[in-house]
């Protein structure tokens, strides 16, 4: 059989295997309408087979399309291995990675990696699932997500836990607060003042309620948020202090917030990439995969964070 057809064709078909819709595929790929409708009709005149159902409401892959979709799917894996690893090349290449994530990790690790990773790789699109703890480790189990970054997920037995960075938590309060002119702070000196928290359904809470389980006078919050970035807000508002993951503090130069590390105990969690076991990451998945594990964080930082090798 002669091959009728080349590489255009075939990033069609998987565009619109992927968005079930001629527009959306179409759009993605910078092409009209018209033009990539005639993509998929070469493609199927030339194999001689329908590959795809269509009405006027929906598209769907017939039963040889869904298995020529996996193998063309693997082709095109295959050829960004090899292409991505050519400097010249890789900047003209095209794709997509989803990277779930607890929002503290953010702004220490997301916006340093991604910056890096899009000025070698432009044309590629980055898709960011901030979540819980517990949303971001079932986003990587179910495959929503190529891989994450959490501080859950070490031992559960089909995830891949891939320690990064380890950091302690520390008091989070104002400027012109009494605690921000102490060196350290014990979690009793940190009760003693109106205490804000995160919800019971967060991973940083289970995490603290379980080390701090028996302590005479622990905090006791007077409020609670979804959400570390929101219990900063709060704090930032004068409405009382917090204990935060040293990387979800802002820089020492900002205005208001100052950070203060907590005591008796100290209290620390691992950050790292979790995967899911036995899943082959697509080539743009595996590149920005790692770049987060070339990461190194500077060690003996005042605020408690130090890298894990």
């Amino acid at each position: 059989m002669a091959i009728n057809f080349n590489l255009n064709d075939l990033q069609a078909f998987r565009a619109v295997a992927e968005l079930n819709s001629f527009r959306k595929a179409a759009e993605s790929l910078h092409v009209s309408q018209p033009a990539f409708s005639r993509r998929i009709e070469k493609l199927e005149e030339a194999l001689g087979v329908r590959l795809l159902d269509r009405t006027t409401r929906r598209v769907s892959l017939t039963s040889v399309g869904r298995d020529f979709d996996r193998k063309v799917q693997q082709l095109l894996d295959d050829l960004d291995h090899t292409l991505l690893g050519i400097r010249g090349v890789a900047a003209t290449r095209m794709g997509e990675v989803t990277i779930a994530c607890v929002p503290s990790t953010v702004y220490y690790f997301l916006s340093q990696v991604i910056s890096r990773y899009h000025e070698r790789y432009p044309k590629i699109r980055v898709k960011v699932f901030d979540a819980s703890a517990n949303e971001v480790l079932s986003a990587v189990s179910r495959g929503e997500a190529d891989f994450g970054l959490n501080f859950v997920g070490g031992k559960e037995p089909d995830i891949e836990f891939k320690p990064l960075l380890e950091e302690r938590f520390v008091a989070a309060c104002r400027r012109d607060h009494p605690l921000a002119r102490k060196r350290r702070v014990s979690w009793t000196e940190l009760g003693q003042y109106d205490y804000i928290s995160v919800s019971k359904a967060s991973g940083n809470r289970l995490l603290l309620d379980q080390a701090l389980s028996g302590l005479p006078g622990r905090p006791q919050s007077i409020y609670e948020t979804q959400h570390v970035t929101t219990m900063l807000g709060l704090v930032e508002a004068g409405l009382g202090v917090a204990a935060v993951p040293s990387i979800a503090m802002p820089d020492s130069d900002h205005p208001l917030l100052v950070s203060v590390p907590l005591h008796d105990p100290v209290i620390t969690r691992k950050i790292g990439l979790i995967r899911r076991k036995g899943r082959t990451l697509s080539p743009a998945a595996q590149q920005l995969y790692a770049f987060f594990s070339e990461m190194k964080a500077k060690r003996g930082k005042p605020d408690g964070r130090r890298a894990v090798n």
